[in-house]
């Protein structure tokens, strides 16, 4: 089966088609590093991060380019390096660093390029020149506008109603506007914020046409695929579509666009209100990577997930028990199993269970199960962490709740005399996603710290 995928432009699954197979390229939407990054904001980066294994397995790994921004310029910067009362770069700095630390141990692959917005400021002023020249964009107070009207094609992307358009771009109220709708290229900036001299003054541009800029510079006028997640469909990508088919005359920016849905946490929408805000790096100090990234991917990427405690600890005891059958098998190839799972719009959840299968069949002595085992795990990302590293993790203040201990190991023990060997493996999995060894003699069983 060809690779298909769920292209929001057009609302159908499609046969993928690259405009060049020796070079598929793909851009994704990163961090806009004013804080640390939400769970929210891990999951377009987890599932794109196998889009792109995917692609290096299908077109080999010199033959795809995926590019994946990081916005440090932005409202969002200078207003909470004033609030902190430090400089914009010690700001941004810091926070792109905390992001590539959290994301390296979720086991995400670093993009072929990164992109930062500050280093292509000279092509942003450059398209926002030829939107001018098209009458597509106009000066106007010391900004420059995108003249949504000149575009008789957009809202194409989100489908969606002027009304709703301008509901959700939270249009703002300006004497200087030529249409409601219409929106910032470039801004004047005061003197004690950024900025950038160009033809229209002191300023610096607006967010939208940063990716513009950045996925014509390493991407090119148009390429293949453009992802991220469901919230940015409108304004964001529907600006940028706009903003890169006028000002290069192109038909199309990309021509798949792919979104993942949103994440709630608990049941509930994550906000900080409800305080159930969670960075990476909380989820970090409670469980390793690989089980968050396993969380992560149990869902259809399309799909809304409901982000739950237990749902961590069941990847974690997936994992554990994965661990226990893999050995040192190793398959040569990826399996079709999993390949073709994926090949079929990322599907995640398919693509797990041929692993959970592999297991099995592991648990039973064979040994091909159990290198499908690990090289289908590895496409997923996961089984990446050497054995001793894993074994050795440990929660951040890790105090151990004894009252808890004792319970699960009086209910392992209930379980293996009433001979449910599967109850008491569960529990022992348990046990070692706390951090605590077992040890069964004579005397009873008895527990240790592991590591």
């Amino acid at each position: 089966m060809a690779l298909r995928l769920w292209n929001t432009l057009t609302r159908r699954k499609e046969a993928f088609e690259p405009i060049d197979s020796a070079n598929v390229r793909m851009y994704a939407c990163g961090p806009t590093v004013y804080d640390l990054a939400h769970i929210g904001n891990a999951r377009p980066v987890i599932v794109f991060d196998v889009l792109f294994r995917l692609l290096r397995v299908l077109y080999g790994a010199d033959h795809v380019t995926y590019v994946r921004n990081i916005t440090d310029i932005e409202d969002k910067i200078i207003t909470r390096a004033k609030e902190r009362g430090i400089s914009i770069r010690d700001l941004t700095e810091k926070t792109a660093a905390q992001f590539h630390a959290d994301i390296a141990e979720l086991g995400v692959l670093e993009p072929t390029v990164e992109p930062r917005a500050t280093d292509n400021v000279a092509g942003m002023i450059d398209l926002i020149g030829r939107l001018i020249e098209r009458d597509h964009a106009y000066a106007a107070d010391g900004h420059v506008l995108f003249h949504v009207p000149s575009m008789p094609e957009y809202g194409a992307l989100g489908r969606r109603s002027l009304e709703d358009m301008q509901a959700g771009a939270r249009v703002e109220v300006a004497p200087y506007k030529r249409d409601a709708m219409d929106f910032v290229l470039w801004k004047p900036s005061n003197s004690d914020e950024p900025g950038w001299d160009s033809p229209w003054g002191y300023g610096r541009p607006g967010w939208h046409i940063e990716c513009s800029a950045m996925s014509l510079r390493y991407l090119g006028e148009t390429f293949d695929i453009h992802a991220g997640g469901i919230d940015l469909v409108f304004p964001h990508h529907e600006n940028e579509l706009a903003q890169s088919c006028c000002a290069l005359d192109v038909p199309r920016m990309a021509n798949y666009w792919l979104h993942n849905g949103f994440l709630q946490v608990e049941g509930q929408k994550m906000s900080k209100s409800l305080g159930n805000f969670t960075t990476i790096n909380d989820l970090l100090a409670e469980a390793p990577g690989e089980a968050l990234r396993l969380t992560m991917l149990t869902t259809h990427y399309r799909q809304p997930i409901n982000w739950t405690a237990e749902g961590v600890r069941e990847a974690r005891r997936a994992l554990e028990s994965w661990r226990q059958h893999v050995g040192d098998h190793m398959a040569s190839e990826a399996p079709a199993e999993v390949v073709e799972a994926l090949k079929d719009d990322l599907n995640t959840p398919r693509a797990i269970a041929a692993l959970h299968e592999f297991r099995r069949e592991a648990a039973r002595g064979d040994n091909e199960a159990a290198g499908k085992l690990k090289a289908g795990a590895g496409l997923l990302g996961l089984l990446q962490v050497p054995q001793a590293d894993w074994d050795a993790w440990r929660p951040r203040d890790h105090a151990v709740d004894e009252s808890q201990v004792a319970s699960l190991i009086e209910a392992r023990n209930a379980a293996r005399a009433a001979k449910d060997w599967g109850e008491a493996d569960r529990i022992r999995d348990e046990l070692t996603a706390l951090g605590i060894v077992l040890k069964d003699g004579p005397e009873g069983t008895t527990w240790d710290l592991a590591g």
